[in-house]
Order: structure tokens, then sequence, then C-alpha cells
């Protein structure tokens, strides 16, 4: 299961940020302006969060194999897709359908994990998940480049997208949403899975008015906009800022290195907080207190250090900072996606996908602002103070979260429905 969710995390991420690499090439083919160029980023992301809970709700009634399976073909269509466009008005479209695919992802692989994983090592698989997407996006500028210098950006989008469609058909005849019917999973493992068996009901209602009414889901969904705003400028204006202080001085290579630095440093940071989740809870005595001394110092750090990169005196010593960023912002991860397997509770599909519903919200708003930004003032300077704002925001809402107490404890223990056996796709 690990090593599906990681293949498919590092996929996600190569077509996902793919573009923003290749972004200056199309641009001079194709005449995009920085307006143009905002709502094309915007696009993937508005739609990434426009589908993220009917994924998610996808996952919880349907079960993860089949969602997984239509949600992976459809986003390496458009993937492909994205070769073949000849405007911006069409990049916008097509960049739009990619995302709706790719809002099923995450989703449903923490629906899966939540099946196939006993309960104390969902944070921890949380965080190897998010690593590897990371480390998949930190390679991929290299990727691009490397790919470019063989082949046109057009044929190169149709390549990135055959990797999908390998994973789905591979996907599809290895995996089953129950892992009791697994033929691998050994009678010894089945026992460590019988508490995970009442998070697979289909039948109970999702509970929208538990969720409204929770303080937590707000603050969770608040301060992962705040994450998200930031982040996406990462993987899509970065490349562009880099392009734009670096004055000739350095080459491509050199240049797509110092892209992946935020990824790169992400990964890390997944790492760091899964090490360190466990003995500062124990230091601490409570696992909330952990998750939430993790969160606050990744915020805060990642503003400092976003703060800094504004005042460094050259390209390098900027993008080193912006990758120490990237590695506190990737803090949070685990900590967002822990906590909403263990808020969430059987809803967990659904709620993992509001959470990053209202996250892609905010990443939606960060392309377009900072293409207008651009072009009211010319340079990205005030874009940077939003963004290090932003991780203010998010760190006092952390302060805030109760991380443990289920939104469904009201209806845990109701009877739990059969799961009906799989009918065929």
């Amino acid at each position: 299961m690990i090593v599906f969710a990681v293949a498919l995390a590092v996929i996600q991420y190569v077509d996902r940020v793919c573009i923003a690499k290749a972004m200056p090439t199309i641009r001079s083919e194709l005449h995009f302006s920085d307006i143009a160029t905002g709502y094309i980023f915007g696009a993937f992301t508005l739609a990434y969060a426009l589908f993220e809970i009917p994924s998610g709700w996808l996952g919880d009634r349907f079960g993860p194999r089949k969602v997984l399976l239509r949600v992976v073909l459809w986003w390496s269509a458009f993937t492909a897709a994205t070769g073949w466009v000849a405007s911006a008005t069409a990049m916008v479209v097509v960049r739009f359908l990619f995302g709706a695919g790719e809002a099923g992802c995450f989703p449903n692989v923490t629906k899966a994990f939540t099946a196939w994983l006993p309960r104390r090592e969902w944070f921890r698989a949380q965080a190897v998940l998010w690593v590897s997407a990371r480390w998949g996006g930190a390679a991929t500028p290299l990727l691009v480049v490397w790919v470019l210098g063989l082949t046109s950006w057009r044929v190169a989008f149709q390549m990135f997208a055959l990797l999908g469609i390998l994973w789905a058909v591979a996907f599809f005849f290895w995996f089953r949403d129950n892992p009791q019917e697994h033929r691998s999973v050994n009678a010894a493992e089945r026992q460590l899975l019988v508490q995970n068996a009442a998070l697979e009901s289909r039948e109970a209602p999702i509970p929208w008015q538990l969720f409204l009414r929770s303080p937590t889901a707000w603050l969770l969904w608040l301060q992962y906009a705040a994450l998200s705003y930031v982040w996406y400028f990462y993987i899509t204006w970065f490349p562009t800022y880099l392009d734009r202080v670096n004055h000739g001085r350095l080459g491509a290579v050199a240049l797509a290195l110092l892209a992946g630095l935020p990824l790169f440093g992400g990964g890390f940071g997944s790492l760091i907080a899964a090490a360190v989740e466990a003995p500062l809870g124990r230091i601490l005595k409570s696992e909330a207190r952990s998750r939430k001394a993790i969160a606050v110092v990744g915020f805060l750090a990642a503003a400092a250090c976003f703060l800094a990169s504004i005042y460094a005196p050259d390209p390098v010593t900027m993008a080193v900072l912006i990758g120490f960023a990237g590695l506190f912002n990737d803090f949070v991860l685990p900590s967002s996606w822990g906590t909403c397997m263990d808020v969430g509770g059987r809803f967990s599909g659904t709620f993992s996908g509001s959470m990053n519903m209202f996250g892609n919200l905010g990443g939606f708003i960060a392309p377009i602002a900072t293409g207008y930004i651009l072009q009211i003032t010319g340079h990205f300077t005030l874009g940077l103070f939003i963004s290090s704002g932003m991780y203010v925001v998010g760190a006092v809402c952390w302060m805030l979260i109760d991380p443990e107490t289920r939104l469904d404890r009201g209806i845990a223990e109701m009877p739990i429905a059969p799961v009906e056996a799989e009918a065929p796709l």
C-alpha cells in the first residue's frame, strides 16, 4: 500500500509541477502575459479545490480502488492534452480539467490508509507520503530540463502522462478496498486491522453539520488555506522569480536545481516532523501538544525564512532561504493530514477532502494575485510580504486546534452496515 501511495505521490507531483519549469518556454512560443499565466496556474488550483470534497465523498461511498483508477486516468489524459493547446484560453480549460482529476489523489490515498494501516502508523505514513510527493516535485525541474533537451515541451507532457496510466493499471489489479480480502494479507495482519473495520462503512450519511459546527474543522481549513497560499508560489511563480533575479548569472541546470529547493527541503520537513512527533509527545505528555508544537514551529520558522529571503543579496542565498521555508512549511503536513484521519474517523476521505479544498482555494488565489501584483508593481516584493503573513495566520490557527476529538464521536457507536462486495468495474 505504501509503495503504491509513494509512487502515485511522485507521479502526481511530476505532472503538477512540470508546467512551472516549462512555462518560460511555453510563454515564449504562445505569448502569454503575466496575468494570463496567473490564470493558467490558478485554473488548476480552482478545480483541484472544487473537486476535493466530491472526490473524497466518492472514496467514502464507493471505495478508493475505483475512484483512484478513474481520477489517475483522467488527469493523465489532460497532462497529455496540455501539450496540444495553442492558446491561453485552451490552456486554462485543460489545466482546469487536469486539476479536477488530481483532486481525487490524496483524499482517497488517506482513505486507503485508514483501512490498510494500524492507527499508530497513520502519522508516519502521511509523512512518508509527503516526503515522496515533495521530492518528486523537487526533481521535476531537472527532469523537465533534461526532457526539453531531448524533445519539445508538447511531447514532454505526453511522456509524463504515460506514468499515471501505467500506475493506474497496476494499482487496480493489485489493490482491494478491504485488506481482509487481499490474498497476501496474513492472519496476524488481519488481526491488527480489526479495529479499522468500523471505518469502512459506506452507508452512514456524511455529517456535514458536524463539520460546519466544529471550530477544529474551520481552523484546519483556514490553516491549510494559509499554507497552500504560500506553497503554490513554490510550484508556479518561483522558477520565473528566479529567472528574473538571476540576470543571466546562472545557467539552466543551476536554476533548475534552485527551483527544486523548496520541495526538496519540504521532504526533509516531513521526515523531521515524523521523527520528532512521538518523542516530543512523550516529553509534552500529549499527542495534541506535540502536533501543535510541530505545526506552530513550522509555520513561524517558515515565515521568518520567507521574510529573510526578500533581503537576500543574491539569487543563490534567496533560493536557499526559500528552501528552508519549504522545509519548515512541511512540518505542518503530517499534522494536518494525520489530524484529518483522527478527527474525521469513518469520514476521513470526505473530511480530508474538505481540508484540501479550502487549502487549494487559498492556492487558487495566490498565483492570480501574484500575476496582478507583477502587472501593477513590476516586482514580487509585495507578494512575498503577503506570503510571510499567511504563515503567521497558520500558526495562530494551530494554537487553537483540537487534533484528537473525533467529529463523528456522537455517531461512532451506530451499527455499522455491512459493506457490499465490489461490483464489476
